[in-house]
C-alpha cells in the first residue's frame, strides 16, 4: 500500500512538471542564458531539476500555463546565482507571453471569478525594508495579453 502511495505520489508530482523540450521558446532561452551564466562562473553545469518548472492556470481559462523558477536551478559552482534579497527571477508563460518579477514566493488562488496569481515581493516594493510584507497581485487580461496589477 504505501508503495503504491509513494508511485501515485510521484506520478502526480511529476505531471505538474515540464521538461525542458516543452518549454515555450523564451523559457527555454531563459535555461539557455542560465547555462552560460553558470559556465562562465567557475566552469559551472547547470541542472534544471523538474521541481523549477510548475504547469498551472495562470488565467482562469482552464489552459495549463507555465512558470519557470530560476530559482529552483542548480548551478555545480554558485549556491545562490539565480536570487538575491529582492527573490528569484520567476517567468510566467501564458502561451508565448513571458512576464518575470522577482518573487519570494507565489501561488495562483481564485477570487470571486477571477484567477490570481499572489506574488510576495520585497519590501521595498511596498515602501518598507526586505521584512515589510509585500505582496503583488497579478491578474490576467485577455484583450491585452499581459497580466495587470496595481504595480503596473
Amino acid at each position: 500500500m504505501r508503495s503504491a502511495l509513494a508511485s501515485l505520489a510521484l506520478a502526480l508530482l511529476t505531471a505538474s512538471a515540464a521538461p525542458a523540450q516543452d518549454l515555450p521558446a523564451a523559457l527555454q532561452a531563459e535555461i539557455e542564458t542560465a547555462r552560460t551564466d553558470c559556465a562562465a562562473f567557475e566552469n559551472g553545469t547547470l541542472e534544471v531539476p523538474w521541481e523549477a518548472t510548475t504547469r498551472t492556470d495562470l488565467t482562469g481559462d482552464g489552459t495549463m500555463d507555465l512558470v519557470l523558477d530560476l530559482g529552483k536551478l542548480r548551478c555545480s559552482s554558485s549556491a545562490s546565482l539565480y536570487c538575491g534579497t529582492g527573490g528569484c527571477s520567476v517567468l510566467f508563460a501564458v502561451g508565448e507571453t513571458v512576464t518575470r518579477r522577482l518573487s519570494k514566493g507565489w501561488s495562483v488562488e481564485r477570487l470571486g471569478p477571477m484567477t490570481v496569481v499572489l506574488n510576495q515581493r520585497h519590501g521595498s516594493d511596498c515602501g518598507g525594508t526586505n521584512l515589510r510584507p509585500c505582496v503583488e497581485a497579478m491578474v490576467w487580461d485577455p484583450a491585452e495579453s499581459r497580466f495587470s496589477s496595481l504595480a503596473e
